[in-house]
């Protein structure tokens, strides 16, 4: 699958600092990456939908963490998915008349764009679950052998030319460290999985938490050849566990994403990357808040959403949109406003404005601001802030308290530009 193209990074002089981020396992902060290298995972579209601010928000947040990592001088391995076949993709590409794999394309391509006006650092590793259909396989046929996966019977009309095959689902007894990533207590599990695409009352299985694993051909959805699995098509948290441990191997620094995704997804997800491996999964794991509209989440299951697409239609500019996203801290909940793009354009503008000389008062200690800010649980919040002070003292001068007997540093404009750039994804 093709990714996006990489916006340009301006290099700065000195190092930042080392990233801490808030680990929802522990609710402490933690270093994201000792270093010398950064790796990441970060759980991509399913494509339908896309991009509304949910989404945007979400990968803004972790363009800080690789804009920060980089700018600390550690190389970074970024590894990202899109599952493009699954339930809810075919659910819409039969209400609305269109093919999955076109639906898929076209809105995997509208990401790319979104992504790219955005200023988004495109993953390294980008893969698509139809892609890695041979992959997963594999590892479900591994999981099988091992006796950590078992098979349950599927029902009338289902499994193509071998139905006594069945449904393969993980044992997740086969993981003594299941649940470590959320520490939930087993009512919270049960409740999250039925609602977030499980299916705790399915007959058959040994646990109503265990995961599918391969879904054996339905009449009128795709399906791969698995070998000995029949046909069928992967699970959803299978996917991701995959394309990490070959994407980054095993283990791997941060894994990320919505809220949304810390159970049941990442939960088993990482079990399923615990028994993949040598019993270890990602080392700290970041989720962003939900943006919600009205009072309500931004979802697509409830329609009310707002697209970075068509708000670029509308003329609004992707730094303005992407200003606005980092005015709110990426681990809270928030609620988008129309007043949000307003302001946003205002202090962009008011950036611009105060850039556009050759010289200035020193941004040094700005640029220090801004580094200790995106150390500090990416906290874009207080570094816009440090950014304002900057722009104030040249736009009102005396007014804003900037003593105008200290000198003007030529270049300064430039390297708070290259900064804001750099580190804060944003073009002036």
């Amino acid at each position: 699958m093709h990714t996006w193209p990489a916006p340009q990074i301006p290099q700065l002089p000195g190092t930042g600092l080392p990233i801490r981020v808030r680990d929802t396992t522990t609710g402490e902060l933690a270093v994201a990456a000792t270093g010398p290298g950064a790796t990441l995972y970060v759980c991509g579209i399913t494509p339908y939908d896309a991009t509304h601010l949910g989404h945007a928000a979400t990968y803004v947040a972790f363009d800080l963490l690789v804009r920060g990592w980089l700018d600390g001088g550690l190389s970074v391995r970024y590894a990202s998915n899109v599952t493009d076949v699954d339930d809810p993709l075919l659910e819409r590409a039969t209400a609305t008349g269109v093919d999955w794999r076109d639906l898929a394309v076209d809105q995997t391509a509208l990401f790319a764009a979104d992504m790219t006006a955005l200023g988004v650092i495109p993953p390294d590793v980008y893969l698509g679950a139809v892609e890695t259909v041979p992959e997963v396989a594999e590892a479900v046929r591994g999981l099988l052998a091992a006796g950590a996966a078992y098979r349950v019977p599927v029902e009338p009309g289902a499994g193509g030319a071998d139905p006594a095959l069945g449904d393969v689902y993980a044992d997740l007894s086969a993981d003594a460290a299941f649940g470590a990533v959320t520490r939930l207590d087993r009512a919270q599990m049960l409740a999250l999985f039925a609602e977030r695409g499980g299916d705790p009352d399915r007959p058959g299985k040994r646990d109503p938490l265990d995961p599918l694993l391969w879904r054996r051909e339905r009449v009128g959805e795709p399906a791969w050849d698995g070998g000995v699995l029949g046909t069928g098509r992967p699970g959803w948290h299978i996917e991701c566990a995959v394309i990490a441990r070959d994407g980054l191997g095993l283990p791997f620094d941060v894994e990320g994403g919505g809220v949304d995704l810390r159970f049941p997804h990442h939960e088993m997800s990482t079990s399923h990357a615990r028994l993949l491996g040598d019993g270890r999964g990602a080392g700290v794991h970041v989720h962003a808040g939900m943006v919600g509209l009205d009072g309500a989440k931004m979802s697509k299951s409830l329609g009310n959403l707002v697209l970075v697409s068509a708000l670029r239609e509308q003329g609004v500019e992707p730094m303005a949109i992407r200003l606005a996203l980092l005015g709110h801290h990426y681990a809270g909940d928030w609620d988008w406003k129309d007043n949000d793009l307003l302001c946003a354009q205002e202090r962009l503008d008011r950036w611009r404005g105060a850039v556009s000389g050759n010289g200035g008062p020193d941004a040094t200690a700005t640029v220090a601001a801004i580094r200790a800010a995106i150390a500090d649980d990416l906290d874009a919040p207080t570094a816009l802030a440090a950014v304002d002070r900057w722009a104030d003292s040249v736009v009102e001068g005396e007014a804003s308290g900037w003593d105008l007997s200290d000198p003007l540093v030529d270049g300064a404009p430039g390297l708070l530009a290259r900064a804001v750039n750099a580190i804060l994804g944003i073009r002036l």
